[in-house]
């Protein structure tokens, strides 16, 4: 499967001068957040496939005109083809407004997600807008990064995990960490491509969970 994961810069080379190469063979794109709603349109239409998106703290206008052909995966855990996505985006809060959390509210939304998580089986990537604690975030409270995705980490050890948040031209940044819970950590600003390998999520309807397994059937026919 390749994915397309974006965020937090709309990139020239994928909108004003669209370049086909980039999203040659795209199967899925991820936008981890903070984008005009306009780019993702434009990508979703190009590229025809589908877009999964979490929001970013500066992505107040998607409450009133979300991005249309899109799928918002916030507060979720999206079934692709057997590949299970926990969406959870937004920043650390610093001021007033949407899709900014303080760590006990970034805790309680993953805690509701829990029976589905437990459901599903668990689940292969997690997305946000926000980087885990310690994980390329920085000392400023706009970007500190969540304790909380951490413990999801190491609770879940899912085999990615995508974000955004921390931007190149705040000075040189580390694109790849690998957490100790065995998950490859990836800050996709501006764009990534990820290649994943058939080992990389179950086969669709083979989680091991026999009511998810069956449901998936039922619904398949």
């Amino acid at each position: 499967m390749k994915i397309l994961a974006i965020s937090d810069v709309e990139e020239k080379i994928l909108w004003d001068f669209y370049d086909k190469e980039l999203t040659k063979d795209v199967d899925l794109i991820i936008s981890c957040g903070d984008l005009n709603r306009h780019y993702l349109e434009f990508l979703v239409t190009m590229v025809n496939c589908p877009l999964l998106y979490v929001p970013g703290n500066h992505d107040s206008s998607y409450e009133k005109d979300p991005p249309q052909g899109c799928i918002c995966i916030d507060d979720q855990v999206f079934d692709y083809k057997g590949l299970r996505i926990l969406g959870l985006g937004g920043s650390m809060r610093y001021k007033p407004g949407p899709y900014m959390y303080s760590e006990r509210e970034m805790r309680s939304r993953y805690r509701r997600l829990r029976p589905r998580i437990s459901m599903m089986n668990g689940f292969d990537m997690l997305v946000t807008h926000a980087p885990a604690k310690g994980y390329g975030d920085l000392d400023d409270l706009p970007h500190h990064g969540f304790e909380t995705f951490n413990e999801i980490l190491l609770q879940h050890r899912p085999a990615y995990m995508l974000h955004g948040h921390v931007h190149s031209q705040y000075g040189r940044i580390t694109r790849e960490h690998q957490h100790p819970g065995g998950t490859k950590i990836l800050n996709v600003n501006g764009h990534q491509v990820l290649e994943l390998g058939e080992d990389a999520h179950p086969a669709h309807g083979k989680t091991g969970s026999f009511l998810y397994d069956l449901y998936v059937s039922l619904t398949a026919k």
